[in-house]
């Protein structure tokens, strides 16, 4: 079975989504992931003079506070450039804020601008690393922690997206009352700036090469990855400074794309994730039937993923299949609010805004009702405020 979520600039988003990303389905064998198809801008998507992007403002009543660290797990070789040395990762910790405190975030480091606009961006957006390192994120550097303890969700991108392209959803999670720790997954996107100062390219993204790994690789490394940040977050307080914010008995997992595929590795071998979320990733592996009896949410973008009809069909416990109308692959990322900004057409039916709006109401539904035990109505079925929002059986 070859990709069938592969996505082009043209037909689907603006800054960078090139692809599917992993989420799109390879083979049911251990084929090595294609190649990544490179496709200009449409002429008519002249892009204005200067960029100046914005996510949407969180919506709960806390700030965004955002910390960024540095973690290296010295019992692990990197497994895509073991030369590298142990695995090292950056991640993005965002957490209840005092509003007015500390100072605007950047989106990306400079680094990482200029790695996302080489390999993501389509040639003549004219968009320069200084305004993608502006954009504004209403996440805040040395922002006022709101004291009192929080569930964790850790946030996973899909395949060759740096972890940034989920902060709307991160600033929403804890504007709501979340703790959230956004990976970046080393050597598997366009680049995530290390403690060393070095930000590596993508060393994985070539699936022509004989060497690649499978998406099932991808989905066990990342499992690991995230079990280790857990492990960081939650025992001691020597790699992040607020880790006492954190209720390490109430953690949760999303993703996107093969960032939501990895969920289900994770939870397979960590029991302290106690629900996921995927966001429209082709399943790597395909759980069996009662191997996952925690909550779980997916939400996809219109496909009937062979993988997404197997899985729900095996899980067990409480769950929600939400299709969203119009959507595509890029829809649950900051992907196409940032591309319609630049002044690219809209890449599907949806209105970028309100593709946003819908990933981080339900999520955040999703997680207020799991892991904080508050019931919510808008998951037990279709409302006339979201009827683009369909729950599959």
């Amino acid at each position: 079975m070859a990709f069938h979520r592969r996505i082009s600039i043209t037909a689907v988003l603006a800054l960078a989504v090139s692809v599917a990303t992993t989420g799109a389905a390879v083979a049911a064998t251990a084929t090595p992931l294609p190649a990544v198809a490179r496709v200009g801008v449409v002429a008519s998507a002249t892009p204005a003079a200067a960029f100046q992007g914005s996510l949407p403002a969180p919506t709960g009543r806390f700030a965004a506070g955002e910390d960024v660290i540095h973690l290296t797990d010295w019992s692990r070789p990197d497994p895509w450039v073991p030369s590298a040395g142990p695995r090292q990762l950056t991640v993005s910790m965002f957490y209840p804020a005092v509003a007015g405190t500390g100072t605007q975030a950047p989106y990306m480091t400079l680094a990482e601008a200029a790695g996302f606009i080489q390999y993501r961006v389509p040639a003549g957006t004219g968009i320069t690393a200084q305004e993608l390192h502006d954009v504004t994120t209403h996440a805040y550097d040395g922002a006022r922690a709101v004291h009192g303890k929080y569930p964790l969700i850790v946030l996973s991108p899909g395949f060759e997206n740096p972890r940034t392209t989920l902060t709307s959803l991160a600033t929403e999670l804890a504007g709501h009352g979340y703790v959230v720790a956004l990976v970046g997954h080393t050597y598997e996107d366009s680049g995530e700036t290390l403690a060393n100062g070095q930000t590596p390219p993508c060393a994985i993204c070539d699936g022509s090469s004989p060497t690649a790994p499978s998406p099932d690789d991808i989905t066990a490394s990342r499992a690991k990855d995230v079990s280790f940040v857990i492990d960081q977050l939650t025992h001691g307080t020597c790699a992040w400074r607020l880790s006492e914010l954190i209720d390490k008995h109430s953690i949760g997992m999303a993703g996107h794309s093969i960032g939501g595929a990895a969920t289900v590795d994770t939870m397979l071998s960590d029991p302290r994730v106690l629900a996921g979320a995927n966001l429209d990733g082709t399943f790597f592996p395909v759980p069996a039937a009662g191997q996952i009896t925690r909550p779980y949410l997916m939400m996809s973008h219109g496909l009937q993923d062979p993988t997404w009809i197997q899985t729900y069909a095996n899980l067990g416990g409480y769950k929600r299949w939400l299709d969203v109308v119009g959507s595509n692959h890029a829809t649950f990322t900051d992907i196409p609010i940032l591309a319609q900004e630049v002044g690219l057409p809209a890449p599907s039916p949806i209105d970028p805004l309100r593709g946003t709006v819908i990933t981080r109401e339900y999520v955040t539904a999703f997680f207020d009702q799991s892991l904080k035990g508050i019931h919510e109505s808008l998951l037990d079925g279709p409302t006339p405020g979201n009827p683009d929002v369909l729950f599959e059986d």
